[in-house]
Formats: C-alpha cells, structure tokens, sequence
C-alpha cells in the first residue's frame, strides 16, 4: 500500500543537520489495521482498506460491526482506502509508519480545511476593496464592485467571485517532505502544514 491514516497533532520546529529551524507538522500514525483486502476479480481494482482507532460497539452501525468482526478488528473511527503494492497483508494485520515511510519521502497529505463559515470576497478570494480610505468613511470598503453588466446579458455570469462559504473542504498539499519519523512513539513528521485542525484525520500518501 501506498499510504495511511493519521491524526494531526499540531506543528513545532526542529533543527536539521546544518542548524536550520525547519517547521514541521506532528502526525500519529497509530498502526492501522486491514479490515478489507479487494482485487481485480472481486472488486474490478486492486486496493485495500486500512482502519484507524477504536470505537464504541454501540455507536456503529450494525453493519460496520459486521464489517469490522469479519477482519477480527474492532470497531474503528476512520477507514480509508489505498493502492495495493508489493506489500503483503491479510485481514487483521497491521501496517505501522516504518513499514510504509521513511525519512526523506516526498509525500501528500489530503484532509478537511478549517471551516470559516460566510466570508466576504476580501477574505475569501483576496479582494482589495472599493474606494479610498483617506478621503473620507463610507460602507463600501470591503464591497465586491461591478459584478457583471445592465441590459446584456441582464444576468450575473455563472462562477463570479462573490461572498460564501469558506473552508470545510477537501483539500490536498503535495510534496511535503518526512523529516522525522519516531517508530516507538507512531508520530511522523512532515515539512511544513497541512490542512485541518488539531484533531483532525488526515490520509498520508507516497
């Protein structure tokens, strides 16, 4: 497989071999389990599905129970799919971050962004705002401006940059580098950020 789900810690710094302070981001890559295992006569693709954490019997649903009984795995809070490669694993094996990474990969880390709710085009899209500010107050500061033509086409062209919902999505930052990786303590530790908050699950590909 080719990658595995983790759990965004937080960001610190650390000093690499010639003295630079390089920011990192913490991951907890806590072993994943094999809860499915599909190929190309079953399934039509080769992948298998990994499983992060534990939950609660009573708060799955009754046919993820199953799901997870069949495996010989518990109840788990996320699961995910990856490509399968050379790398053989059955059902109810585990799979830690020293058999997937190693210091030095390229990886990309897809998660949800912070949510920001209704934002203005200031904020959503960088706008500069209308009007100068040292010729007196006015309420049209953080204002879009013209958003399309009068009698033609008499309608506001679909795709326009305006005002709306910000973050809360999926997104992916590629070519982060592992800069450490902590086997005994399943944290690894990627150059730079990665989206979502504290907390959040995040899927970690080579």
């Amino acid at each position: 497989m080719n990658g595995m789900i983790g759990k965004k810690i937080g960001m610190t710094s650390v000093f690499d071999k010639t003295g630079r302070n390089i920011p990192v981001t913490v991951i907890d890559l806590t072993p994943n389990v094999v809860t499915q295992v599909k190929t190309m006569a079953n399934e039509g693709y080769d992948a298998v599905q990994l499983a992060y954490g534990q939950k609660r019997a009573k708060n799955t649903p009754q046919g993820l129970v199953g799901h997870f009984k069949k495996a010989g795995a518990s109840p788990a809070q996320k699961v995910a799919e990856f490509v399968l490669n050379n790398l053989e694993k059955g059902l109810g094996d585990t799979v830690s971050a020293s058999e997937i990474f190693e210091e030095g990969d390229i990886v990309s880390v897809v998660g949800t962004s912070k949510g920001k709710g209704f934002q203005g085009v200031v904020k959503r899209y960088n706008f500069r705002g209308v009007g100068d500010a040292t010729h007196g107050q006015h309420n049209r500061m953080r204002a879009p401006g013209s958003i399309g033509a009068c009698a033609t086409p008499s309608k506001v062209i679909k795709g326009m940059k305006m005002g709306g919902r910000m973050g809360n999505a999926r997104v992916k930052t590629k070519n982060l580098e592992v800069v450490k990786i902590f086997a005994d303590k399943n944290l690894l530790l990627v150059k730079g950020c990665v989206p979502g908050h504290k907390g959040a699950f995040v899927l970690i590909e080579k």
